[in-house]
């Protein structure tokens, strides 16, 4: 969906439940950065068609938002047709790890003849594991020909989590720093991590940003995205007082 006039968003791509994971892409006059690449190879090749058909003659960019696999496992298919890959140099994650992703997709699946079977794992296939090629340690900005696209680092989620800004349209991409509706995933980090996404969220709202493309759940727009901000920051806090995730709280752990 068109979220700005150089903004779009690619929701819902299917993941193991309850997580759907949202991908999108800025297009400039010249370039278009596409911002994660989604869970598998196929729905990589679903984002890189849509941008291709915004503005077929723009050069692609790919950036990736975090180190987790249902934002980077379709890199290896914008690598293979010559797509820069950006991201966070923390970002190094093996092959031998989507094995663990694909067995709890196959965990999901209700019919016993067809888990038995491992239909699920069909959506993954030919996918594998590609780190990005142009490591980030800074902060950067893209020229996408008369329109920048600013990469931020967001700590707290992962310590390789990104955000990136289109100031000119107050829009944010940005990653699970932010989700929308879904409990925010803590359970990777540690105490010092969720008081480092505090200090995300809090730069986040001084970027008093108009529209929000969350990693997961619907897109944030006017009023939901202050609500939807302390709605996570509420969670973590109390995750920090408890010292522990929120769905260990959930499943009374």
């Amino acid at each position: 969906m068109q979220i700005a006039q150089h903004c779009f968003a690619l929701m819902g791509f299917a993941y193991t439940p309850p997580w759907s994971v949202n991908a999108g892409f800025i297009v400039g006059d010249e370039k278009t950065l596409i911002v994660d690449s989604g869970p598998h190879i196929l729905a990589a090749a679903t984002i890189e068609g849509y941008a291709h058909a915004v503005r077929p003659s723009n050069q692609l960019l790919l950036i990736n938002t975090e180190r987790h696999l249902d934002h980077i496992s379709g890199n290896s298919h914008f690598a293979d047709n010559g797509v820069e890959v950006y991201g966070h140099v923390g970002i190094q994650r093996q092959n031998s790890e989507l094995k663990s992703d694909i067995d709890e997709y196959i965990a999901c699946t209700p019919n016993a003849v067809r888990r038995k079977r491992e239909e699920a794992a069909i959506v993954f296939t030919g996918t594998r594991i590609i780190n990005p090629i142009y490591k980030i340690t800074s902060e950067i900005k893209f020229n996408l020909g008369n329109l920048n696209a600013e990469v931020l680092l967001t700590p707290g989620h992962t310590p390789t989590n990104l955000c990136v800004f289109v100031p000119a349209e107050r829009v944010l991409f940005c990653g699970d720093s932010v989700v929308s509706r879904y409990l925010p995933n803590l359970e990777g980090g540690s105490v010092r991590d969720w008081q480092q996404w505090l200090s995300t969220l809090d730069r986040i709202v001084a970027l008093e940003a108009e529209v929000l493309v969350c990693g997961h759940g619907p897109i944030l727009q006017g009023d939901n995205v202050p609500k939807e901000i302390q709605r996570v920051r509420t969670i973590i806090e109390r995750a920090i007082l408890g010292k522990k995730a929120p769905t260990s709280y959930e499943s009374g752990k």
